[in-house]
């Protein structure tokens, strides 16, 4: 395809070092609650999804219940916890000012949660006016869901298939597809394992990158580059 009309940056672990962040608060509690899981496990696992959907996915492997005050408990713990700690992939910013397409953010976070994280990178000039919560559109079905990525392409006035998207997680780039977009899986935040990019080839990126460094020129070979040849 030509220079795509849109490309979509998740949030998590793509713009921003915070899976890692989330998923040390998040373990710590599931374990609390009698479930043993790491950080590292949990991340691996279960990137990209919300608190509530891996609860979900727990309790229906594990055969156990968990309370459900603990999804508040945890998101006011992870919202404390990034508030603090997080902080930007790094050379994101030069990549994301290095395009001259439109750009926009795809996220299952919370408006609330992205903003402020945004705020603390001072990346929330880069994306003004562009951010997308599954939770904040028509039918706030989150990632793997496609709704996020049609909901912004439709808003943006993009065609799907024009539109190119930066995923770090097995879920968002399933949706991506599901949505008719193409997906550059990012494996350069700090929950990344060895098996992450086979990970997300598997789920439907045509490439990796780990760099942010790279990512300009990921996108102009993508766009030489069609599918069908």
């Amino acid at each position: 395809m030509p220079q795509p009309d849109l490309v979509i940056f998740d949030c998590d672990g793509v713009l921003v070092d915070s899976e890692i962040v989330a998923a040390r608060v998040e373990a710590e509690m599931l374990r609390e609650a009698g479930y043993d899981i790491s950080a590292e496990e949990l991340a691996e696992r279960y990137s990209g999804l919300t608190f509530k959907d891996i609860m979900m996915h727990i309790e229906k492997e594990a055969q156990m219940l968990f309370q459900a005050s603990l999804i508040s408990q945890a998101e006011a713990k992870v919202d404390e916890r990034l508030r603090a700690e997080v902080k930007a992939i790094p050379g994101v910013a030069e990549a994301v000012l290095s395009l001259s397409v439109k750009r926009c953010i795809c996220s299952n976070s919370s408006e609330e949660r992205i903003a402020a994280m945004l705020q603390r990178t001072r990346l929330a000039p880069l994306f003004e006016g562009v951010i997308f919560s599954s939770a904040a559109t028509p039918t706030k079905r989150p990632k793997p869901a496609p709704d996020v990525f049609l909901y912004a392409a439709e808003r943006m006035g993009a065609e799907p298939t024009k539109t190119i998207v930066i995923e770090d997680s097995v879920h968002g780039i399933t949706g991506a597809r599901a949505a008719g977009m193409r997906v550059i899986g990012f494996t350069g935040a700090s929950h990344s394992h060895p098996r992450h990019a086979s990970m997300l080839m598997e789920a439907g990126a045509e490439t990796t990158i780990s760099r942010m460094a790279d990512l300009k020129a990921t996108i102009a070979a993508l766009s030489e580059w069609s599918e069908e040849g």
